[in-house]
């Protein structure tokens, strides 16, 4: 059902949930096997936005990606707690590399094809699901009223950096996260969207959440075996002792080919430096904040069918073969291409709070979508959440899929997709702007 409500209407509330998101010791997180948990937590936050119609509920997950039928799990037991529908719940991932990866089509591949499921193993994946889903079921009475709703930016500064990159004899290379080369750190900042957006919603003068957006691989180090957040969870940790009494939502905007490395040596000191860098901004968009009431809710969707890289097909008898990185990587693709096969989509989706609209984004998509859905509405406050579903794995643009750069050979899917997104990312605006 979608819709739109003029908040002077009665009954718009506004639900906070978090919890505990940390797998045991002794878990498989996505590239190793876990032996520690940091000081910090994985996280699940997000918000239920109740009496614009149905019940919208917005997610993110501290983890690697949430993919294929997992999403499908997730957004049904949030949809059934909240007393909505699925296509009106997005679950989103930050997408830090020592957390868990989330997708049972997946374990379903690997067990049909005898392999250990490894980082797929989905029972601690689905008592998150349950703990989520009943907790909100037990807390939707003590939702708030919500009657404002606060738009602020700023800059980041030294955090964000081109992942491909046009090296001095002009071929075009992979500056890494962690990046310890110094031609590579040398080279330009490149094409970045600087700007993170934040979304806040209060009850009168006191504020409720504020939800960010940001869009960077947020890697400082992995690989530790350690469970940890990484640099954005130390920013958002830092708004929560600024702001206890506010829930602090983080979001990775499309940084599918975007990523600390240029300001960002892989050294155990940086985590704190990229961390200071994201809080400061942050911050700054939190004091910038300027809010209004609210006037009307609108939550659209549209599906995607992105045509698919025919050659992800060889991995139904390759899969066997791969090491546990490539098998990480690779599966959730294959996965993706058989339930495209089978004619399943993916949803975008927009909600609209007067002049603010957030998109929200499959996969690891290319920055340029970002920026294109910024300058379609270049009066409205637009922000983005890509890492939705992460079966369709790198979205790059078409110019990308011309060239041999790793995020355009890892991708499940073709240059075609760009028209496609760049449309469908006009007709949720279009269709918002009408209510």
């Amino acid at each position: 059902m979608h819709g739109f409500l003029i908040a002077a209407l009665v009954g718009l509330k506004l639900l906070t949930f978090d919890v505990d998101a940390t797998p045991p010791v002794g878990s498989e997180l996505t590239y190793q096997q876990m032996e520690a948990s940091w000081d910090l937590s994985l996280r699940a936050r997000g918000i239920v936005l109740l009496g614009a119609g149905d019940p919208i509920v917005l997610c993110a997950v501290d983890w690697i990606g949430i993919a294929n039928e997992s999403q499908d799990a997730f957004k049904e037991a949030l949809a059934a707690a909240a007393g909505t529908t699925p296509d009106r719940v997005e679950v989103h991932t930050l997408h830090q590399h020592d957390a868990p990866i989330c997708d049972f089509t997946s374990e379903k591949i690997c067990l049909e094809k005898g392999m250990d499921p490894g980082p797929f193993e989905g029972t601690f994946q689905r008592q998150v699901i349950a703990t989520l889903a009943s907790r909100i079921a037990a807390t939707l009475d003590q939702a708030r009223p919500v009657t404002a709703v606060g738009f602020g930016s700023a800059k980041v500064r030294k955090v964000a950096s081109s992942r491909p990159v046009r090296l001095r004899d002009g071929t075009i290379g992979t500056r890494y996260s962690s990046e310890k080369r110094p031609e590579y750190q040398g080279l330009p900042e490149g094409l970045i969207d600087p700007e993170l957006s934040m979304v806040s919603f209060w009850d009168g003068d006191e504020p409720l959440a504020a939800l960010s957006f940001y869009a960077t691989h947020p890697q400082s180090y992995y690989r530790t075996k350690t469970a940890n957040p990484d640099f954005p969870g130390v920013a958002r940790m830092m708004m929560d002792l600024a702001d206890p009494d506010v829930l602090h939502v983080h979001f990775n905007g499309a940084g599918g080919n975007v990523a600390a490395g240029k300001y960002n040596d892989g050294s155990h000191k940086m985590r704190r430096i990229l961390a200071k860098r994201l809080e400061r901004a942050m911050r700054k968009a939190w004091r910038r904040t300027k809010r209004a009431d609210i006037e009307s809710v609108a939550w659209e969707t549209e599906p995607l069918l992105l045509p698919a890289n025919e050659k992800i097909a060889e991995l139904e008898d390759s899969l066997v073969t791969l090491a546990r990185a490539p098998l990480t990587n690779c599966a959730g693709t294959l996965g993706w291409y058989r339930r495209r096969a089978e004619g399943r989509t993916i949803n975008a989706a927009c909600l609209a709070v007067n002049d603010v609209r957030v998109l929200f984004m499959p996969g690891e998509l290319f920055v340029e979508y970002q920026l294109a859905a910024k300058k379609m509405r270049p009066r409205q406050h637009v922000a983005m959440a890509a890492y939705g579903d992460y079966g369709p794995f790198y979205i790059g643009t078409r110019e990308a899929y011309e060239t041999d750069i790793y995020e355009v050979r890892s991708s499940p899917v073709t240059a075609e997709s760009e028209a496609i997104i760049l449309d469908k990312l006009e007709v949720l605006l279009n269709k918002c702007d009408r209510k």
